[in-house]
């Protein structure tokens, strides 16, 4: 597709059906997880994943990094994890009797973060510059991460014990935040009987590249949000602020990402407009991780997906032609 502000082609929808495909024969039933991985992707922002151990979080990062020829990395987090061990270290070489860079794990296209809550403050931190300004500063020298560039960060939501809770201003750096959950039964049939013998990921093949991915970042942002849809997106965000026993709403910086992720969510359909469906579809995701709630609202047993749920119960749906 010559013309980066077309709708998906017939090339690039084959490719992303592909994509969608070769990744379900390793994690079985997940097609809207893989589509959310694959807005964040697009959009160029980052994922953090809270879920039990052993619903295939690590097994979704690896296959959309070998589908999409994506440079990988794990990192383990744990207490004593270094700001040094994610970003690099400047390593004395004795034959040249100059320090040179040892690049970090994080300099990679898509990094996961496994258990990120596990790490320090400290070393939570190191990730910040990273995400936010897609590179990292080592010793006075700025080192830039390739792009696209997407961390995928893992949580345990039961295993709090020796963990150190991701802060506001950390939270509001991931564009989404999503469970994977367990498979139904017939997912859970099929993928004993699909993957107890065999290992799909062993012959997966790339099937599009890092510049294919900014190219359909460039065409995903160029469809268009019409103002009516734009003002619904905007007062959902601003109602997350409004309601009683919340402390902190979704930020300015989240209905700015809101905005650019509908656009990709609503390409990957195959539309060049945004539909209100398409900001139901992502506020969740998008909001719920971001909503700080009071103390009394928390012993309620209130969640932020609570909040966004009675958001857009709330917010009036706009009529107007859209398309």
């Amino acid at each position: 597709m010559n013309d980066d502000n077309a709708p998906v082609g017939v090339r690039e929808e084959e490719t992303l059906s592909a994509v969608v495909a070769q990744i379900e024969r390793a994690v079985v039933g997940k097609a809207a997880v893989v589509k959310l991985l694959l807005t964040a992707l697009v959009t160029g922002g980052h994922v953090l994943l809270v879920d039990v151990p052993g619903v295939a979080k690590t097994r979704l990062a690896r296959s959309l990094a070998l589908s999409l020829n994506l440079s990988f990395a794990r990192i383990q987090a744990t207490p004593d994890l270094l700001p040094g061990d994610v970003m690099g270290v400047s390593v004395y070489d004795p034959a040249s009797g100059q320090f040179r860079y040892r690049p970090g794990p994080v300099l990679s296209q898509l990094v996961l973060v496994d258990e990120v809550n596990r790490a320090t403050p400290r070393t939570q931190s190191a990730l910040l510059e990273s995400m936010e300004e897609h590179q990292v500063t080592v010793d006075g020298v700025t080192h830039p991460i390739p792009s696209p560039f997407m961390v995928l960060a893992t949580q345990n939501p039961i295993e709090m014990e020796g963990t150190y809770p991701l802060p506001e201003a950390q939270l509001d750096r991931f564009l989404l935040a999503t469970p994977v959950g367990y498979p139904d039964l017939a997912d859970e049939m099929e993928m004993v009987s699909r993957l107890g013998q065999d290992e799909p990921m062993d012959r997966f093949q790339a099937l599009a590249g890092p510049e294919d991915v900014l190219r359909w970042r460039r065409a995903a942002l160029a469809v268009h949000l019409a103002e009516p849809v734009q003002r619904y997106l905007v007062e959902v965000v601003r109602q997350t602020r409004a309601l009683p026993r919340i402390q902190l709403g979704a930020s300015p910086r989240a209905a700015l990402w809101f905005s650019r992720a509908v656009r990709v969510y609503a390409w990957l359909d195959g539309r060049t407009y945004v539909l209100p469906d398409d900001v139901k579809a992502l506020a969740g995701p998008v909001l719920a991780h971001r909503v700080l709630l009071s103390a009394d609202a928390e012993v309620l047993g209130r969640t932020g997906l609570a909040v966004v749920e009675e958001v857009l119960a709330a917010v009036p749906v706009p009529t107007e032609q859209i398309g």
